[in-house]
């Protein structure tokens, strides 16, 4: 495969529950379950985007201790995850250094748990990452209750919803990742 794959947990711009755009908090088990996730599947980088400082010095603090504190003596495995980790301010400042720092184009590709009408199905974007095209993808999950209308609309490809046998729709973004990773880039078991 040629295509470089960058995953990014967006922060800001984010929905709550009455749709109005807000910044969500970092969870400790966002930043090392899908740091995880980002090296079993050989991502090239996992950014965590968030735009305040207060937020950047505890991620900073947390990435510190399993990349040079007794975290990374105690676990190596969780150390060499946290290796992909990265902090950015916004979408534009990742999408600035994927462009100033690797050739081929950039995709924005974005999660949403609702139907948009630019929808691609799993098995057709794994037919684009899979040709010889050289190329960047930007995997984009929101936080809260996902990314903001303009984020979609900005977007190069909507990935489909993941649908279960019941009518709640709501996971985790830490499942969300690691089935939207599977799917797009795990052994082709079927």
């Amino acid at each position: 495969m040629t295509s470089r794959i960058f995953l990014g947990l967006v922060h800001y711009p984010i929905y709550n529950k009455n749709k109005e755009t807000i910044t969500t908090s970092v969870t400790n088990l966002d930043i090392h379950d899908i740091a995880r996730c980002s090296a079993t599947y050989d991502l090239e980088r996992y950014y965590i985007i968030h735009p305040l400082p207060t937020q950047h010095q505890l991620i900073q603090e947390i990435i510190g201790y399993w990349q040079k504190g007794f975290g990374a003596l105690y676990n190596a495995d969780r150390k060499e995850a946290f290796n992909l980790v990265s902090l950015k301010e916004s979408i534009e400042a990742v999408k600035k250094e994927l462009a100033e720092s690797y050739s081929g184009e950039t995709y924005v590709v974005v999660t949403d748990a609702k139907k948009n009408p630019r929808t691609i199905n799993y098995k057709n974007f794994r037919n684009f990452l899979e040709n010889d095209e050289e190329k960047n993808i930007l995997l984009l999950f929101g936080t809260g209750w996902g990314l903001t209308k303009e984020v979609l609309e900005e977007a190069d490809y909507v990935l489909e919803p993941i649908y279960g046998r019941g009518d709640y729709n709501h996971l985790s973004v830490r499942s969300a990742v690691a089935i939207i990773l599977d799917r797009l880039l795990g052994e082709k078991w079927w």
